[in-house]
């Protein structure tokens, strides 16, 4: 299913909310139409959460079926939130790459992470997640979790991606990879999408077109 809206205003879905096989993650403030429609879309129940009192829940957060990386601003109260979801939590304590949704592209299988990111921190993200994690960019971006976005089924990433990207992202993740955008046109399809194999939220502006590139790419229902 797939839901077009755009929380606070904004088209930039993955932003705010962090999506996961298992877990749904929205700040407070949301109306309850966003709610709802996101809850439909992912066919999970949402989870209010807050780090350092931020409402951008998808930037800040990187998360799959065991764990969420998250932060290092975050209080020990918000971490409270992640582990009572049964999830393994750390902080990622990098002051300058420390927004984790943005500089970590994860699905139940694998991870990719900023190519500065630290070894310290790389092997954190790897215990936290219980994933392989490799270093790298995609399309020339080192905000690799603004640059695609992945399911357990398939991921998509920026349309200016290379043959090297897609295949690097293929390896990392173990599942194909298209490229694409969202939001009528924007190449950080990462920032627009919240999903996983049951459906999608998007920013309002996504086209038709768009959205069954996003369908396909994911394995959304099975596709």
């Amino acid at each position: 299913m797939f839901k077009r809206l755009d929380p606070f205003g904004n088209p930039n879905v993955g932003v705010y909310v962090r999506a996961t096989s298992r877990h749904l993650f929205t700040p407070l403030g949301l109306t309850p139409e966003n709610i709802r429609d996101i809850e439909e879309s992912v066919g999970l129940k949402a989870i209010t959460a807050a780090v350092g009192g931020a409402e951008l829940i998808g930037s800040l957060v990187a998360a799959n079926k065991h764990g969420a990386v998250v932060a290092d601003f975050a209080s020990d109260r918000e971490l409270k939130v992640f582990e009572s979801a049964g999830l393994t939590v750390a902080r990622l304590e990098s002051s300058r790459l420390n927004a984790a949704g943005n500089n970590i592209l994860c699905n139940d299988l694998g991870a990719i992470v900023h190519p500065d990111l630290p070894a310290k921190a790389m092997k954190m993200v790897e215990t936290t997640l219980n994933v392989p994690v490799e270093r790298g960019a995609i399309a020339g971006l080192p905000t690799v979790g603004t640059a695609g976005f992945a399911t357990n089924k398939g991921a998509i990433i920026h349309p200016l991606a290379s043959d090297a990207d897609l295949a690097f992202v293929k390896k990392a993740l173990q599942v194909p990879v298209r490229i694409g955008t969202v939001n009528h046109g924007h190449g950080l399809v990462g920032a627009g999408i919240a999903a996983n194999v049951h459906g999608a939220a998007v920013g309002s502006k996504t086209t038709g077109i768009e959205l069954g590139r996003i369908d396909e790419a994911l394995g959304i229902g099975g596709a």
